[in-house]
């Protein structure tokens, strides 16, 4: 039996179409929990969308409306839609069909023309979301002893049906950057008391909004979002790192009161659930301008560690209004690896041994960081400091605590083997030998 979920959605009048719509084709975008099906279409078009059970499927009337090829299908890996299939309807009008794996929610647009495509209706077919009431544990036993990971959330920007720059000779700002963004991510694994969360592993949108979301859901410690720049004139070249800007705390603070959904969330490990309006305003400012300095602190970290590998864009952490900083408990930065219009740089970003520099130095300077700031319960806050002092050697002071050579190289940034007097090592927690 139907189920209408959406009424007719009207967008311009039929007599202003000037005939019949041809739908070109479609382009699906698959990730972990929906898909994106972009169908271009020759203008714009009027159509009701509804669901049916049964098996689950989702029906598209475009009125109207002829297909004008064949119609690609879903990649084996999509988790959501099976299958597509199309028919004439009324002799006039083409119906298209989602044949679902399950249950799914889903919502539509059109999109107007822009500087690389035309018309275009788009449609997100979503995983149900379980509505089970949300619990919130306001504490967490750990077990004596039991040091906890990092969370690093690595966010590689755009993606699916959004590509970013268009880079000098043609490569896309999404592709690059999820390369590095992979790299960063596997460098972290491997990393002693860090654990990575890619926020995107795959050529799919994510939502501004839904990026930031997912990192608090998995409570990341530390969210680096990477980018790559571009401008019209293609000499313009340079590495830069932001923050968030204090306007752009002052907007999410209203928004974050404003908003009853995020009332029972955690801010900085305190709910606000049962605080007052003024009280619950205060909280968030002092974990926001926390953040803030704690942002900038990092940024400053990772901007000293990548000016070897070229030419900065600017010299010290900017700061602006990008939402995926705005998370009010999350350091967050966001780095501008490159000019992808700059052929120098775009030749650097699609070199596999610079995306692996960078990656190195974004963990470098993340390990720097978090050894100057070390969060309770984790390894790097159990991290002894030495003193060097006259005849001290690297080899000496690795097999007084027990560690290895390796891991007191790589807490500390050191290459070789040169140290000075007074200065002052890390030394890690526990047997790493």
């Amino acid at each position: 039996m139907k189920k209408l979920i959406a009424v007719i959605l009207l967008v311009l009048p039929l007599s202003s179409f000037g005939g019949t719509v041809a739908v070109e084709g479609v382009r699906m975008w698959p990730a972990p929990d929906n898909t994106r099906l972009v169908f271009d279409v020759s203008g714009p078009a009027e159509y009701r969308l509804f669901d049916l059970e049964n098996p689950p499927r989702v029906v598209i009337d475009i009125r109207n409306a002829r297909l004008a090829g064949a119609l690609g299908q879903p990649a084996p890996q999509d988790k959501l839609v099976r299958r597509i299939r199309s028919g004439s309807r009324n002799g006039h009008d083409l119906r298209l069909v989602l044949d679902l794996r399950d249950k799914a929610s889903y919502k539509s647009f059109l999109l107007k023309p822009n500087e690389k495509y035309g018309h275009r209706l788009v449609i997100d077919v979503h995983q149900l979301v379980s509505r089970k009431p949300k619990v919130v544990k306001k504490s967490t036993v750990r077990p004596a002893g039991k040091l906890r990971d990092l969370v690093i959330a690595i966010d590689a920007g755009h993606g699916g049906e959004d590509p970013g720059a268009r880079g000098y000779s043609g490569v896309y700002e999404k592709v690059v950057v999820l390369a590095i963004a992979r790299r960063l991510a596997k460098l972290v694994a491997q990393e002693r008391g860090m654990r990575p969360l890619l926020i995107r592993d795959g050529d799919y949108y994510v939502s501004l909004r839904e990026r930031t979301r997912l990192a608090r859901r998995h409570r990341a410690d530390f969210y680096v979002s990477i980018h790559a720049d571009a401008f019209r004139d293609a000499r313009v070249r340079g590495m830069s790192v932001y923050a968030l800007s204090s306007n752009g705390a002052s907007d999410e603070a209203a928004r974050w009161l404003a908003e009853k959904e995020n009332a029972s969330d955690l801010i900085g490990g305190v709910s606000l659930d049962d605080k007052d309006e003024l009280l619950a305003s205060v909280l968030l400012d002092l974990s926001q301008t926390a953040t803030i300095e704690a942002s900038l602190a990092a940024g400053s970290e990772i901007l000293r560690k990548m000016r070897p590998l070229g030419k900065l864009h600017k010299r010290a952490v900017q700061q602006a209004r990008f939402v995926v900083l705005k998370s009010p408990d999350i350091p967050s930065i966001l780095v501008e690896t490159a000019f992808i219009s700059n052929p120098k740089d775009e030749r650097n970003l699609r070199s596999p041994r610079y995306q692996q520099a960078l990656a190195k130095a974004m963990l470098d300077g993340i390990r720097g960081y978090f050894a100057k700031n070390p969060p309770p319960g984790t390894y790097y806050a159990a991290i002894r400091r030495h003193t060097i002092a006259r005849g001290d050697t690297l080899s000496q002071l690795a097999a007084q605590y027990h560690v290895s050579l390796a891991a007191l190289r790589a807490v500390n940034g050191i290459e070789g083997d040169k140290l000075r007097v007074g200065q002052v090592l890390r030394i890690p927690a526990g047997n790493e030998g």
